[in-house]
């Protein structure tokens, strides 16, 4: 889980107004403008595992549930882009949970995965501040990720597999970075720079491998650590923001 922008695009106005059209009558809100501007506003991933390529189903989400109240039902700023798995977990058991549009939960909880092979291998998510939202989060993450059912541990087998075929290749690009020749190695900075964006599958766990390797990544690929709000950029420009655990933030500079 990490921050998204909730911009003020053009599928957002219109969905704002289609919102607002279909509550006076409560005529649902699960419209096809709806949809599109959710899409376009948490690229295309669920907002909750961040599983994108290998989901079955997407679901309107309402970050506080709405138990019949119109205006929570109908409010653009409460509505999130969920898989079916994730959408259901959640459903109202957790409450209050961190807003991912208002702040950046991969600097609240640290996303990591712990051992090798089999029964050893776990994904955690670890709190950084002890707070009612923070905690709730982490809850709602594990069960995610584990599922709360048999079917929903069923569920979730599936998309630790997902999770672990994207960070194997994540940690393959850094492998191929740290043995490249100087010229291949700006090609490489620039698909790790990819994989970090919020565009990508699963990234709070690729910016924890990232964070959690600042000393070998410093001596072995020339990573520096600069100002807490520098940016990378690689054609365009991307942010990348550290854990609150630290004071600064990961920067690949060009050679």
């Amino acid at each position: 889980m990490i921050k998204f922008i909730r911009s003020d695009t053009e599928k957002a106005q219109t969905a704002i107004k289609v919102l607002q059209a279909a509550k006076l009558g409560d005529r649902g809100y699960n419209k096809p403008e709806v949809n599109e501007a959710l899409i376009e506003m948490f690229r295309g991933k669920c907002y909750i595992c961040e599983n994108k390529d290998s989901i079955s189903s997407y679901q309107i989400e309402h970050l506080k549930p709405h138990r019949g109240d119109l205006e929570l039902k109908y409010d653009w700023n409460n509505l999130f882009w969920a898989c079916g798995h994730c959408n259901n977990i959640k459903n109202a058991r957790y409450e209050p949970i961190l807003d991912c549009s208002q702040v950046e939960v991969d600097k609240k909880i640290a996303f990591r995965k712990e051992g090798f092979f089999g029964k050893q291998e776990k994904f955690v998510f670890i709190p950084l501040e002890d707070n009612e939202e923070t905690n709730n989060t982490v809850a709602l993450l594990h069960d995610a990720y584990y599922g709360s059912t048999p079917q929903k541990k069923i569920e979730a087998t599936n998309i630790r597999k997902s999770l672990r075929r994207e960070l194997s290749s994540f940690k393959n690009l850094i492998r191929e970075y740290e043995e490249a020749e100087e010229y291949d190695k700006e090609d490489l900075k620039c698909a790790i720079r990819r994989e970090v964006k919020d565009n990508s599958a699963f990234t709070a766990f690729k910016r924890w491998i990232l964070w959690d390797n600042k000393e070998k990544l410093q001596t072995r690929t020339k990573v520096k650590y600069d100002g807490y709000n520098e940016e990378i950029k690689c054609l365009q420009q991307v942010h990348i923001k550290k854990s609150s655990t630290t004071s600064d933030v990961l920067k690949i500079w060009k050679s």
